[in-house]
C-alpha cells in the first residue's frame, strides 16, 4: 500500500468524479493557500465529501484545470477535474490547510463484463436523447466509462459517492444503468405533467 502525505483536503458538501468538471469558488484564505500551491508544484488537491454524519472517508483527487477569475483580494473561480479516486488513511493538522496522508484507489483486476457495458451505454444514449432532444453519437458513447457518464448527469450525494466507493468498473456500469434508468422514468414524469398542465387538464382530441 502506498501512501502519500500532506496531500491536500478539501471538505465540501458535494461529490466529485473522475473526469468530472468541477467548478470552485476560493474564498477562504487557507484553501487559497492550498489552491496557490497546487498551481505552483502542479500537484492535485482532494475534494472529500462532508456529509451530515461527517468527512467520507474516499474522495476524488481533482486537478485545476482552468483559472476562470482572479480577484484583488485574493479569491479565484476556477474549474477542476476529477482525475482519480483516494481513500484517507490518516489526517494531518500541520499545515495551514487540511491535508491528509491518502493511498490512491485501483480497481480489483477483472475483465469488464461487455453486457454490463452494453446495458449502460444503451440507457446513457436514451437519456442523452431524450434531455437533450439531440441523435447521441453511439460509438462515442460506446467508448465512454461508467465516470465518463456519470460525469455528465446530476444526480444525488449518495449515489455519486456509491459510484465512488466502488472498485469495479463492471460495478460501476450496473449502479449507472440503474441511475440512468430511474432518471429516464423522472424525465418521462416531468414531461407526461408539463403536457397535462398545458392542457388545463383537459383532453384534446384531433379533428
Amino acid at each position: 500500500m502506498d501512501l502519500v502525505r500532506d496531500f491536500p483536503l478539501f471538505p465540501l458538501g458535494l461529490v466529485a468524479l473522475p473526469t468530472e468538471l468541477v467548478p470552485l469558488h476560493i474564498f477562504e484564505d487557507r484553501y487559497k493557500t492550498m489552491i496557490e500551491r497546487c498551481l505552483e508544484e502542479e500537484i492535485e488537491f482532494g475534494i472529500v465529501w462532508m456529509a451530515d454524519d461527517g468527512l467520507r472517508p474516499i474522495g476524488c483527487a481533482c486537478a485545476v484545470a482552468e483559472v476562470v477569475e482572479r480577484m484583488d483580494d485574493g479569491r479565484l473561480n476556477l474549474i477542476a477535474r476529477g482525475t482519480r479516486p483516494f481513500r484517507i488513511d490518516t489526517r494531518q493538522d500541520e499545515l495551514p490547510y487540511p491535508a491528509g496522508t491518502v493511498e490512491f484507489l485501483a480497481d480489483r483486476p477483472e475483465e469488464t463484463e461487455a453486457e454490463a457495458a452494453e446495458a449502460a451505454h444503451t440507457a446513457y444514449a436514451e437519456l442523452v436523447n431524450e434531455a437533450t432532444d439531440r441523435e447521441p453519437d453511439l460509438t462515442e458513447i460506446g467508448e465512454m466509462s461508467a465516470y465518463q457518464m456519470a460525469a455528465t448527469v446530476e444526480f444525488g450525494l449518495e449515489d455519486k459517492q456509491g459510484l465512488l466507493d466502488l472498485r469495479s468498473e463492471t460495478a460501476r456500469l450496473r449502479l449507472v444503468t440503474r441511475l440512468f434508468r430511474a432518471a429516464l422514468k423522472r424525465l418521462d414524469f416531468v414531461n407526461r405533467a408539463q403536457a397535462r398542465a398545458r392542457s388545463n387538464g383537459r383532453v384534446h382530441f384531433q379533428a
